[in-house]
């Protein structure tokens, strides 16, 4: 890719790049797939050797490197070792950046990375450990008692129970004006069944 012309590299981005990876997305795309059929690798290997071909028709041969070449042992991967996404280094990667990012002596860059991974495991186990229990030493603020003193939002929350909601049901039931004259009709039907209570 290395001394190509302007003329060149257009050529080889409109009309040659196209093709080759056109075939590579299609492959690429039935192996990185989360359900693999097997009786189509062989089909897929055999694919990935032609892809190959049909490139060293048209790239230099600096252009394969061992990464290219790596192209053909993917399909034997999938064969012994399952789908590819199982086996992703995506998240490792990530994680070993928020690992370096932890050294700050440039000379060894083994003993900082342990010692604050060390250090936060540590954190994070007496967070939890001591999260029930109340700090020794700190003065307790006088005004977490008070209403209001960390918002109002979710502090009285209360979950009551069956025998409550019904309660509280009946009531707002027997002060709507909507359902006066059934509670009116209902009184009615009691007095009419107990003569003893029509006389009171």
């Amino acid at each position: 890719m290395v001394g190509l012309k302007s003329h060149d590299c257009h050529i080889l981005m409109q009309q040659l790049l196209a093709i080759a990876i056109t075939r590579l997305y299609f492959f690429f795309n039935a192996i990185c797939s989360k359900v693999v059929d097997p009786v189509k690798l062989d089909e897929q290997e055999n694919e990935a050797t032609i892809i190959l071909c049909q490139l060293e028709m048209y790239f230099p041969p600096a252009f394969f490197d061992i990464m290219v070449h790596l192209i053909v042992h993917l399909v034997r991967e999938v064969k012994c070792c399952g789908p590819i996404f199982l086996r992703w280094m995506y998240p490792v990667e990530r994680y070993m950046k928020i690992l370096k990012g932890y050294t700050k002596n440039l000379h060894r860059l083994e003993a900082p990375i342990v010692e604050r991974y060390i250090a936060e495991e540590v954190i994070e186990f007496c967070s939890e450990y001591f999260e029930k229990d109340k700090p020794v030493g700190l003065l307790e603020s006088r005004y977490d008692d008070r209403v209001g003193s960390k918002g109002s939002r979710g502090l009285h929350v209360i979950t009551p129970s069956v025998e409550d909601l019904l309660q509280a049901h009946l009531y707002v039931l027997n002060k709507s004006n909507e359902v006066l004259s059934y509670i009116l009709q209902h009184e009615g039907l009691v007095k009419e069944g107990n003569p003893k209570m029509s006389k009171n």
